[in-house]
């Protein structure tokens, strides 16, 4: 008969006892007596401790002991009698254990190594904060659920009461958690590069030292876009809230920006000793005025210069010249330029207007204008030999037949009615022509 208990632990113990009854038989009729039957006096008692294995594993083991005789060896079910009573590396199943003492008398019991985790439905979530580019600052916090006593695993790593680990890069991470019957659940998560689709650009205003070498009146002011909550970093320096370094001198340096969620962008930028730097040039120019009726035209500009030395002028997009005067310039704005010794250039504009017509030539204009309105000579409506006197460039063009005509009378007077003009008239386009027959006399 057998007898056996099972505890519901994972290391469960079970015992099971086996009583083998044998009779010593009869002597019998004959001459030759039956021999006795050693097992026939023994109860041999098998019992075991057993160890629950995990879902998965092979962990489970049974410790088994026998009484009841002496000099014990052991199976599991059909294998090879052991002098050991331990049984390892056992997967969840039925095993048999058999005792057999020196004798060869056997006892037998059956065992269970259960799986506690197959009932169990473990799950495993996080909650992820990304990383930046090329840096180690994401963190995977784990939670476990549908069971108790959990502890946490990072790939093979140690397991650790807590679910939460930081200081991590870019990459695929599994996170293993363990509950009190040492049940696991596998769970892979992402950390992500959360800069790996912004498009981070730093641009920077530089102004080089100088004018001296070994100037420290260098800047670079660093603007970033792409993203927001930038600061700013000089070099291997601490990172501020504006792009603006100041008091820089000769060289190279790198400008890092960072924005809010930690991804940053760096750029190299050039400070040279520059003689400009630190000079203030002045420029400034005085014209004349263009007379209209003069083609190209007769303006100047005459450009000063200050803050520097040696000189050179330029008008438009010309070449520098020494003078610093420009001639028979036409009505405009013009751009200027002064270039100093050591190549530092200032630039500016100057205007050329339109001169006013003359006092004389406004004389003469008037007398044309009264005279051509009686006589009908010389207007829009009726240019006379192609001349039209309300222009005032033709006036100033036909002062020798203007001269001819209505001073002279040759070949005969203007104007062709009378009366004709007065000697003041007449003395007073000779003043105009005098003076030098151009509109602005």
């Amino acid at each position: 008969m057998k007898l056996f208990k099972r505890s519901r632990l994972l290391a469960a113990v079970l015992f099971l006892s086996v009583t083998l009854l044998n009779s010593c038989g009869d002597k019998g009729n004959g001459s030759n007596p039956t021999p006795p039957n050693p097992c026939a006096s023994k109860t041999i008692t098998v019992s075991a401790v057993v160890v629950n294995t995990t879902t998965g594993l092979s962990a489970g083991s049974i410790t088994s002991t026998a009484t009841g005789s002496t000099g014990f060896t052991y199976q599991l079910n059909n294998g090879n009698f052991q002098s050991s009573a331990v049984f390892n590396s056992l997967a969840a199943g039925t095993y048999t254990i058999t005792a057999k003492d020196g004798d060869g008398c056997t006892g037998a019991a059956t065992f269970t190594v259960t799986d506690p985790c197959a009932a169990k439905n473990i799950g495993v979530t996080a909650t992820i904060v990304n990383t930046g580019t090329g840096l180690s600052n994401g963190s995977i916090t784990a939670t476990a659920t549908n069971s108790t006593g959990f502890t946490y695993q990072l790939n093979n790593g140690a397991f650790q009461a807590s679910g939460i680990f930081t200081a991590l890069a870019t990459g695929t991470y599994n996170i293993t958690a363990k509950d009190a019957d040492g049940c696991t659940k596998t769970v892979s998560f992402q950390v992500q590069d959360i800069c790996a689709a912004k498009n981070i650009t730093v641009t920077a205003s530089v102004i080089n030292a100088g004018p001296n070498a070994g100037a420290s009146n260098g800047s670079i002011t660093a603007t970033a876009a792409g993203s927001i909550g930038f600061t700013y970093q000089l070099n291997s320096g601490i990172f501020q809230p504006t792009g603006n370094f100041t008091n820089l001198l000769a060289g190279n340096y790198t400008i890092t920006a960072k924005d809010a969620d930690g991804c940053i962008k760096s750029q190299t930028f050039t400070i040279t000793n520059d003689p400009c730097a630190g000079k203030t040039l002045g420029i400034s120019a005085a014209t004349s005025a263009t007379d209209k009726c003069i083609v190209p035209g007769n303006g100047t500009i005459t450009i000063t210069a200050t803050g520097g030395t040696g000189f050179t002028y330029q008008l438009g997009s010309g070449a520098f010249q020494v003078s610093n005067v420009f001639s028979a310039l036409a009505l405009n704005t013009y751009g200027i330029a002064i270039k100093d010794a050591d190549g530092c250039i200032k630039t500016g504009t100057a205007i050329i207007a339109a001169a006013p017509a003359g006092t004389n030539f406004s004389t003469v204009s008037n007398i044309l204008q009264n005279n051509c309105a009686l006589s009908g000579c010389h207007t829009g409506t009726s240019p006379a030999g192609g001349l039209n006197f309300t222009v005032d460039c033709t006036i100033v063009s036909s002062w020798d037949r203007i001269k001819a005509r209505a001073v002279d009378g040759i070949p005969s007077f203007m104007p062709p009615t009378s009366p004709q003009l007065s000697a003041a008239d007449k003395q007073k386009i000779l003043d105009w022509i005098a003076a030098g027959h151009k509109f602005t006399d």
